[in-house]
């Protein structure tokens, strides 16, 4: 193992990704309740909070790769076979990408439909794509198609913790778990 990694993962990337499982769930629970979004109608209520909540996950998706790509992280457990290491820095890698993807895809269609995207009220951000833009419609509907895909990845990363936690008892989990003193 490297001497300039730590053994886990420091308090703000455990910080950053438990809240960006909850800002997700949220974000999740909202896609789903919020009205069928129709032509013309403005963006109220639970569709302002969906987009609210994009425009925070892409916040603090933003600010843990930063931190990711600026402080040391563990190495790679010495003890898993490298099918594994290239297997979960794919889908991690694949995680960020899908993430980033979706907040984009979905300010997109948010500018094509000629909303004002805000963060929560306070910072109005600027339209991707002119209002009718074919391409913001089409980013739309990438947007619808790329939720799926990022449950399946979520589905895969979850099933893989349990199967390091169930069948190979290997602990590799308690490198994102608050550290028992």
């Amino acid at each position: 193992m490297d001497h300039t990694s730590p053994p886990h993962y420091s308090g703000a990337m455990k910080g950053f990704h438990w809240l960006v499982v909850v800002l997700l769930a949220v974000q999740y629970t909202l896609g789903w309740t919020m009205p069928e979004l129709r032509r013309g109608m403005p963006p109220e209520g639970l569709v302002n909070l969906h987009l609210s909540f994009g425009v925070a996950i892409g916040a603090v998706m933003a600010l843990r790769l930063g931190w990711r790509l600026l402080t040391p992280q563990p190495a790679a457990d010495p003890r898993l076979p490298a099918w594994q290491h290239k297997a979960a820095a794919a889908v991690h890698g694949l995680l960020y990408l899908l993430v980033f993807a979706l907040v984009l895809t979905g300010w997109a269609d948010a500018s094509r439909r000629g909303w004002t995207v805000t963060l929560f009220g306070t910072l109005d951000l600027p339209a991707l794509v002119a209002t009718g833009s074919p391409l913001g419609r089409t980013l739309g509907e990438m947007h619808e198609a790329l939720v799926t895909v990022l449950l399946v990845l979520i589905g895969l990363h979850v099933a893989a913790v349990a199967v390091h936690v169930v069948l190979w008892r290997d602990r590799i989990l308690d490198r994102m778990l608050p550290r028992r003193t």
